[in-house]
């Protein structure tokens, strides 16, 4: 009974110390003290709620009390349902902070669907009330003269509360702006004329309504650079004038290749009647020799023939290959 006892005795004080340390875990007292001196009326029962919903009390309960001293009207169940939504509790207060003392107006559910919509609803209300500029990269295009212009231009804009949801981001913004300057200069006639009046770019970009269905309003697109890049319509020229130099090329080329194909035709064929001539020729001594058997050749008439023959034979000799031909040389 004794052992039992000094067992009892030992374990109350460390029981004590657990329900202690649970309690304070359970009730942040110093939050509590915290609000109740900010004016901030939040229940013990109210904190001990939000331990056992896994709400952290301090991520609710001090954006509150910024809220009250800012002058707005909100509730514990408001800011922990936006906690359990999976929404930035601060960021959320901290932006209708802002957009009340800018005069602007926004409800927490606005801004609570904003945040949890995933864009940054504090740093919104910031482009709001101060806009921002966006620099776009290098937007290179043509004018009508062949020549390249390389632009960049910086945007300023102002997030559109309104738009925040289901608008279009700064992506677009860029890639919207990208496409009225390659417009724009690709219209122009020349590139002197771009270089002379660059404002002319942005006038005619910022008149074509680029920031609708985005989060942004355009307030104003100011080129920052222009410079003279590669001249594209010689190169094409150039490109263009090689391959058809290519192309005339090939086509000679093929000329040439029908032209040595005729010669050889025309060989093959002279070959062919040289054939023919040697062996007509081979058969003249045999008719000669018939025509003696037959009675139909004297010996006068084969010593005329041997003659003519001779004396065909010089003037060939004495003409030369050309005039043997029919061709005269000079």
């Amino acid at each position: 009974m004794q052992d039992i006892q000094a067992i009892i005795a030992l374990l109350l004080p460390l029981g004590l110390v657990a329900l202690v340390a649970i309690l304070l875990w359970a009730i942040p007292v110093r939050l509590w003290i915290e609000a109740l001196s900010a004016g901030v009326k939040v229940g013990i029962g109210t904190l001990i709620g939000m331990r056992l919903r896994k709400v952290s009390p301090p991520a609710v309960v001090r954006p509150l009390i910024n809220a009250t001293k800012a002058g707005l009207d909100l509730d514990t169940d408001q800011l922990e349902a936006h906690y359990l939504a999976g929404g930035r509790v601060d960021r959320v207060v901290g932006a209708l902070i802002s957009a009340d003392k800018a005069n602007i107006e926004l409800a927490f559910n606005q801004a609570a669907a904003i945040d949890l919509a995933g864009r940054d609803v504090f740093e919104a209300v910031q482009v709001s009330v101060n806009p921002k500029v966006i620099n776009t990269p290098k937007v290179a295009a043509m004018a009508k003269d062949g020549i390249q212009l390389i632009a960049i231009a910086r945007v300023t804009v102002r997030a559109n509360i309104n738009r925040l949801v289901g608008g279009a981001g700064e992506d677009t913004i860029l890639a919207r702006v990208g496409e009225g300057i390659v417009s724009t200069i690709g219209s122009a006639d020349s590139h002197k004329a771009v270089l002379e009046n660059p404002d002319a770019i942005s006038k005619t970009v910022l008149g074509k309504g680029l920031d609708s269905g985005t989060a942004f309003e355009i307030l104003s697109i100011d080129i920052a650079d222009v410079d003279v890049g590669k001249n594209i319509g010689a190169e094409l020229q150039t490109d263009q004038a090689e391959a058809d130099k290519r192309v005339a090329q090939a086509r000679a080329e093929e000329r040439r290749a029908m032209a040595v194909a005729k010669e050889q035709e025309m060989k093959a064929l002279v070959g062919e009647m040289q054939a023919e001539v040697v062996k007509a020729e081979a058969e003249v001594p045999l008719a000669l020799a018939d025509a003696f058997r037959q009675g139909n050749l004297g010996v006068m008439d084969f010593v005329r023939y041997k003659n003519i023959e001779a004396d065909t034979d010089m003037r060939t000799s004495i003409a030369g290959p050309d005039e043997a031909d029919g061709t005269s040389v000079e």
